[in-house]
């Protein structure tokens, strides 16, 4: 099903992390020409922030034109519900950092307001695919937001589902490429493939597709930076760098047992979820980006662009 008429009248954007952020500096110019406007949800300390980070943050928001929203995730439902009736359209971009069952709750919330559009937070992989008992409990939650969303006809929704972040791959805590001391490890094997894009790319494409005309509705819209296998990540890696990389591989097997001594392990869950293969990648060609021809950054190029690169 799709429309053709936009509202543009009051969006929402909930949270300001990097994702959020990067949203926001692609989507209020956007609506403001447009005669619409954008509020974002922030907690409390970020609304009425002493001198530091969270002082600059505010700033950058009220330079966006942006309206801000002080108010706690952790609050219960029904509060939240009577905050997004004044929204027609709320676009999720919290994360997971609000703990397990967030999710959920913002999207019973965003429905019991009877919110027209919503774009929740799936901004990652096929949850479809992956299905429950990935290994990830937060992977098993948006499995069920998206059977909670499909279940009902009164609110429109748009899943954007991206991939992991670029970035992520270099993140430490994960253990999968380590810069510093040139190593690279595979998940499940140098053949599984995962599909990244930057947060940054992933703000412009969201504003893109909440914006497309004719209006997309009750749809997964897919993009991508890029689709990489470990083993062309590794050899991008070792081109760009110059240097050799050591190179190990972490089975499916490993990362199971591992998981299963350290159930709460986050990280673990997270590396035993990706070395699945399935669900955690889509061909580039087949993309909302590809298709409708907008630049998005490439791990070769988001590799050269990183400092000492």
């Amino acid at each position: 099903m799709e429309g053709t008429k936009v509202d543009l009248k009051e969006i929402l954007v909930v949270g300001a992390g990097e994702l959020g952020m990067a949203l926001l500096w692609s989507l209020a110019p956007k609506v403001q020409a447009a005669g619409g406007s954008v509020s974002v949800l922030v907690s409390p300390k970020t609304a009425n922030p002493p001198p530091g980070p969270h002082a600059t943050k505010l700033q950058q928001l009220r330079s966006l034109g942006v309206k801000v929203v002080g108010f706690n995730l952790g609050a219960e439902e029904g509060s939240l519900a009577a905050l997004f009736q004044h929204f027609p359209t709320v676009v999720n971009c919290s994360g997971f950092v609000a703990g397990r069952g967030t999710q959920l709750k913002i999207t019973r919330a965003v429905l019991q307001a009877k919110v027209e559009r919503y774009f929740p937070w799936q901004f990652g992989v096929d949850y479809d695919i992956v299905g429950r008992g990935s290994g990830q409990p937060v992977f098993d939650e948006q499995y069920e937001v998206r059977q909670i969303l499909r279940s009902q006809e009164q609110t429109e929704w748009v899943i954007v589902s991206t991939g992991m972040f670029m970035s992520f791959l270099f993140e430490p805590a994960f253990g999968v490429v380590d810069l510093d001391h040139r190593k690279i490890r595979a998940l499940g094997s140098w053949d599984t493939k995962v599909t990244v894009t930057t947060p940054e790319d992933i703000g412009k494409l969201t504003t893109e597709i909440l914006l497309f005309r004719p209006r997309i509705v009750n749809q997964i819209v897919y993009v991508a930076g890029d689709t990489l296998s470990y083993g062309e990540i590794a050899e991008l890696l070792e081109n760009v760098t110059g240097h050799r990389f050591e190179k190990e591989v972490r089975t499916l097997e490993n990362l199971r047992t591992d998981l299963a001594a350290n159930p709460e392990d986050v990280m673990a869950g997270y590396r035993a979820a990706f070395a699945l293969g399935d669900g955690m990648w889509w061909e580039k060609a087949e993309t909302f980006n590809a298709r409708n021809n907008f630049k998005v950054t490439n791990f070769e190029e988001y590799l050269r662009s990183r400092p000492g690169q």
